[in-house]
């Protein structure tokens, strides 16, 4: 153990694995350019053959998350069809919820999904999928580290504030759902 503070980061930076090919591709809302460029490098690399960004009307934009995402794909050589759409989502619960009900009106099997999200949203971007999609679906996350990442983020306070308040919303936002995690691995275990 480096740091006592090891366990938290832990908690709230999901471990990266090696990517592999995937159904298609999540990017929960935002604002920052990063994850939709990464989401898009990875579908021009033939890792999925749909993206799905998600998220509503987002007021710094002046659009839509999923529009603003759009045009990012569009413009790196994406094509149009292949970014499906989901610009409803006002939280991360919508992001997820809405994506999987766009991916079952569009008729298709998601056996893997990528998600591209900041690093420091990582774990609760991933739980908040495995909340709603089902569990056959294996779920991976592609981080984008650019600024706060699980090595730096203790170096200034806004950093240190940010990764406790996603500590907080991890510790709460999945209680309910802890019991059906329980009750599928049980059922997966037999």
């Amino acid at each position: 153990m480096k740091y006592p503070f090891d366990c938290l980061t832990d908690l709230v930076f999901a471990e990266e694995e090696p990517i592999l090919p995937a159904d298609i591709i999540l990017v929960p809302g935002g604002s920052h350019t990063e994850p939709m460029t990464m989401a898009s490098e990875l579908y021009l690399a033939g890792m999925a053959p749909y993206l799905l960004p998600s998220g509503g009307y987002n007021m710094k934009l002046g659009t839509t998350e999923w529009e603003f995402f759009r045009d990012i794909g569009i413009s790196l050589g994406v094509p149009e069809d292949r970014i499906l759409k989901e610009d409803q989502a006002k939280n991360t619960f919508d992001n997820a919820r809405n994506s999987w009900k766009v991916i079952q009106e569009n008729n298709i099997e998601v056996k893997r999904a990528i998600i591209v999200c900041k690093s420091y949203f990582s774990r609760r971007a991933l739980m908040t999928y495995q909340a709603v999609f089902p569990p056959s679906v294996t779920i991976q996350v592609m981080q984008d580290d650019h600024r706060v990442n699980r090595e730096n983020w203790f170096e200034n306070d806004d950093d240190i504030h940010l990764v406790m308040t996603e500590a907080q919303k991890i510790s709460t936002y999945f209680t309910e759902h802890i019991p059906d995690w329980v009750k599928q691995h049980e059922k997966d275990s037999k």
